[in-house]
């Protein structure tokens, strides 16, 4: 049995951790470092260790020498790198969330730690795990679209999630959390462009985008400064609290309600308290906040080859999806993640025809996990795969070392440059 530590409680390492209670002969949960108490008193509780095993931080635990054989590390993007240096020291294995890094400088330092350690640290790239990708994937490595041409992405966040993640939320200024929008929150579609075309460096790379309408500019007339406080609109705001969050407190609840998340069943009243607290970013109106992070960019990349890659985030969509469309010399990919299914179209010569069309619904395979489980089903999937290397097996397809990681994360750090400095940049 694989054990484990928890560095940083937050939602997306608690979510990782879950396997144990899906897989307990597998990986066991035995500790945690978080400096919030009540999470290192709820992830106790939750895997059953005493209090020897609670730990205030990353860099308690890793003076305490090696406790477990890995740990999940969940911090925020700017504690990524810093954190796992202190753990590859002390001897530990890392499932590290991503980016893993917040700046070219730290990919370096990160990857000689690795090499230096002689650990293994494998990214939460979680997309490349969901059934819909790793379908594509297979078709692409064996040569039935042909040659890779073109690879066009594109993420849809919708209303209620750029709001409460990157307007209101704790990702809504680089200079607080130290990643832009576009590692923050698309580095798993840049890195699953630099899977695709695994092998061939990216070479130029061009991007344009910016904060054009979560800003007072666009605020609505008469809108106030707090949604149910001064707001004379506000029952009409699509973007107000009530709408987005009091009338659906479970959606975005890891995030919105921090403050009274120590209240075991909190009521509708504490819910609309806590959103008319000043102090409290969730109740500010989302064209009137301090954020700073771009609510729309294109990236495009060229590779070595010749091949060309797009990929566009566009936030305040109406319906949250992941598109892909993927040309090759004899075929091509088009597919919606969210409904789990995609056609293949090859070219066809034939008299009377045109092109062949196959579609491959994974929804008809019996995958319940596929489109409806975290990032289409590959939550699970990575931690799965992580402790099958500890276990001794070989990597899957899928598999998000550091190594394999690196170029989608360059893609994003030299993307934001050249939108800082409206420059092509080359590797």
């Amino acid at each position: 049995m694989i054990t484990a530590i928890i560095v940083g409680a937050g939602h997306r390492a608690m979510c990782y951790s879950h396997l144990s209670i899906v897989q307990p002969e597998r990986i066991k949960i035995v500790g945690v470092a978080d400096p919030n108490p009540f999470r290192c008193k709820q992830a106790a509780e939750k895997y059953g260790f005493g209090e020897d095993m609670i730990f205030h931080d990353a860099a308690e635990l890793a003076s305490k020498g090696k406790l477990a054989d890995c740990v999940i590390n969940g911090t925020m993007d700017a504690d990524h790198v810093p954190t796992s240096l202190l753990l590859l020291e002390a001897g530990y294995d890392i499932l590290l969330e991503k980016p893993f890094a917040v700046s070219e400088e730290e990919v370096r330092i990160l990857d000689e730690a690795v090499k230096r350690t002689g650990r293994k640290v494998m990214i939460c790239h979680v997309l490349r795990y969901a059934p819909f990708y790793v379908e594509i994937k297979k078709r692409i490595a064996s040569g039935e679209i042909g040659e890779v041409i073109s690879i066009q992405t594109s993420e849809h966040v919708s209303y209620h999630h750029i709001a409460n993640c990157f307007i209101r939320g704790k990702w809504r200024r680089h200079d607080v959390c130290k990643s832009s929008m576009l590692m923050s929150k698309c580095c798993h579609d840049l890195d699953l462009i630099a899977w695709f075309m695994s092998g061939i460096a990216p070479k130029k790379i061009s991007s344009l985008g910016g904060r054009h309408f979560f800003c007072r500019e666009k605020a609505p007339a008469n809108s106030g400064e707090y949604c149910l406080l001064d707001c004379p609109i506000e029952k009409d705001c699509m973007y107000s609290n009530r709408q987005i969050n009091l009338n659906h407190p479970q959606r975005w609840s890891a995030y919105v309600w921090t403050n009274i998340e120590d209240i075991k069943n909190p009521t509708a009243e504490d819910y609309e308290n806590d959103l008319k607290r000043k102090d409290n970013p969730y109740s500010r109106c989302v064209w009137k906040m301090d954020n700073n992070v771009v609510d729309r960019q294109a990236v495009m990349v060229e590779f070595a080859n010749g091949t060309v890659a797009t990929h566009n985030m566009i936030g305040g969509t109406s319906r949250p999806c992941r598109k892909i469309h993927i040309i090759g010399s004899k075929g091509e990919i088009e597919g919606v993640m969210d409904d789990n299914k995609f056609v293949v179209r090859k070219i066809d010569t034939r008299p009377g025809h045109e092109f062949e069309l196959i579609e491959v619904n994974l929804n008809d395979e019996g995958d319940t996990t596929g489109a409806f489980g975290g990032h289409g089903g590959g939550d699970q999937r990575v931690v799965e795969d992580f402790v099958s290397v500890l276990e001794g097996n070989p990597p899957s397809i899928s598999c998000t070392s550091l190594a394999d990681s690196i170029n989608g994360h360059l893609i994003g750090f030299l993307a934001d440059k050249s939108l800082q400095t409206g420059k092509v940049i080359e590797l």
